[in-house]
């Protein structure tokens, strides 16, 4: 039988609530974005190198849940360090370099210059730990959940997904992502196996969200617009676990604000989109009478 969540709301009010929830996720990311928070996570994220997007798409393919990545030296500098023993990301990295030729219509020499192409390691940020514990954690504005899910969303998620043809799987994850979604074919969902009952049902609605609004695109769109879709996905996860009655605002707000870079109207402008899927997945999600005579 599949798991549905026991809620007495009807369609009318569920629509109302989410329309009422996505309104005021975009106003505290707007007053988070007032806070000395946000101020020293800003200073933090500004501390990354733009990578082009053949290196953004090496970078996912070799760990599809790399959030911030950079240098070993680099990591230093921002007060953290890489663990002994990982293994670095490979990139290409690109040098200016000099050099003297013959010019062949004057023959006479030259200097030109040009980018020499190379290999470099990078690393994730959950490949990193804190050198100066005293000083902080300005990458942290994301409060992991903790508590129990008496709803059973996370059943619920699992059971929806598992009909849709994709795997929900409970595995330890390195790092600090709780989640991700596989879309190369394979339509499988991963689950960190540490998080607590709570985080998991956000994490699961999450990557439910993701498995609606982008599945379909086309290789490299997550990539190359990644900031937009987990603000999608995130802003589903927060309407829909609010509708079934799990406050998730002290980690949403603080992940949809990073992904956003705390622009309101980047959370406005995804509305439509977002609306429509927490619509959608909180209408699977929800026992209705008719499920509630059946069972």
């Amino acid at each position: 039988m599949v798991r549905k969540v026991k809620n007495t709301k009807s369609p009318e009010e569920r629509r109302a609530e989410a329309e009422a929830l996505q309104a005021t996720i975009a106003e505290q990311v707007e007053e988070l974005r007032e806070s000395e928070v946000w101020a020293r996570f800003l200073t933090f994220a500004q501390s990354f190198h733009r990578y082009s997007l053949g290196n953004l798409l090496l970078i996912f393919a070799q760990c599809p849940e790399a959030s911030y990545v950079a240098g070993y030296r680099t990591w230093q500098k921002l007060n953290r360090q890489v663990r002994k023993g990982e293994a670095g990301i490979r990139i290409f990295g690109g040098r200016d370099v000099r050099e003297t030729v013959e010019n062949e219509k004057t023959g006479e020499e030259e200097e030109q210059r040009r980018v020499r192409f190379f290999a470099v390691s990078v690393f994730e940020l959950g490949q990193t730990d804190l050198i100066d514990e005293d000083e902080g954690d300005p990458s942290n504005i994301a409060h992991t959940l903790a508590g129990d899910d008496p709803a059973g969303i996370f059943h619920a998620v699992t059971d929806y997904l598992t009909g849709k043809g994709w795997t929900v799987d409970r595995e330890p994850i390195a790092g600090d992502v709780n989640g991700y979604t596989v879309m190369d074919g394979t339509q499988r969902v991963v689950v960190d196996a540490d998080l607590s009952p709570t985080q998991a049902a956000k994490t699961a609605l999450h990557e439910a969200a993701h498995v609606l609004l982008h599945s379909d695109d086309e290789p490299g769109e997550y990539v190359a617009h990644r900031g937009i879709k987990e603000t999608e996905a995130e802003s589903v996860a927060y309407i829909v676990a609010g509708i079934l009655g799990l406050d998730t605002s002290d980690y949403s707000v603080g992940y949809v604000a990073g992904w956003s870079n705390c622009e309101a109207e980047t959370i406005k402008a995804t509305a439509s989109n977002v609306l429509r899927t927490a619509h959608t997945l909180a209408d699977a999600l929800t026992e209705t009478d008719e499920d509630a005579t059946a069972a």
